[in-house]
């Protein structure tokens, strides 16, 4: 996996990538906006570490330019500042991700791994899937019934989205808490049935009967395709 760390403090810069280094990672460096922003629409890289505060064009600013291009790799803000404000900023420009500084490596190299493990995931699977008369169109985020729309918040369509990418197989609560929550977020594994509970009543049939989503005693849920 290659990772572009954008970062302008040299010291921050050197002891980031060395560790992703020393955990197998391609790393690429910028020490300022506008490169980071050429070499990541020029080199592509799995991931991005991109600091806030930089020179020339800041954090805010490049991640909303690589969105604008169509880059949809994952991006990890990092950032001195602890407002919420900046946090909802930085989601709000495209961000998967932020970690406030001072951090631990081991935070860092967790939270790395979770948004490649979810990247990974959203990019199998098909493009729309039929759930008796309710199309799932995953490229649009989409659902609907015959022409009506189906209104699904976020975390609904993601674990309905999951689902349709492992039709067939278990998906343990776990997995739903760490691709579609992610790393930075602490839900209970009762939060996933909650949400299991409101998407059965938008699209089964039966929602006390279902025919689609089906449990998986002790261990998640799994989707039947074709019933």
């Amino acid at each position: 996996m290659r990772v572009l760390l954008i970062e302008d403090e040299e010291p921050l810069r050197v002891v980031v990538a060395d560790s992703l280094r020393d955990e197998g990672y391609r790393v690429l460096t910028a020490a300022d906006g506008v490169h980071g922003l050429q070499t990541a629409v020029d080199q592509e890289p799995d991931l991005i570490l991109l600091d806030v505060m930089l020179p020339k064009l800041d954090g805010f600013a490049v991640c909303a330019e690589l969105r604008r291009r169509g880059q949809h790799m994952p991006v990890l803000m990092l950032t001195a500042k602890g407002l919420v404000d900046d946090r909802v900023r930085g989601l709000d420009a495209g961000a998967d991700d932020y970690l406030v500084k001072p951090f631990s490596l081991a935070e860092l190299h967790a939270r790395l791994r979770a948004l490649l493990r979810r990247s990974q995931v959203q990019g199998s699977g098909p493009s729309e899937v039929q759930l008796g008369d309710v199309t799932v169109c995953l490229a649009e985020r989409q659902c609907r019934r015959g022409k009506i729309p189906i209104a699904m918040t976020a975390k609904e369509f993601g674990v309905l989205q999951l689902l349709i990418e492992h039709a067939g197989k278990t998906v343990t609560r776990e997995q739903f808490l760490d691709l579609v929550w992610g790393y930075a977020a602490f839900p209970t594994t009762r939060t996933v049935d909650n949400h299991i509970a409101r998407i059965r009543s938008k699209i089964e049939p039966d929602p006390k009967r279902p025919a689609y989503i089906l449990t998986v005693p002790k261990s998640g849920y799994r989707l039947r395709v074709g019933a």
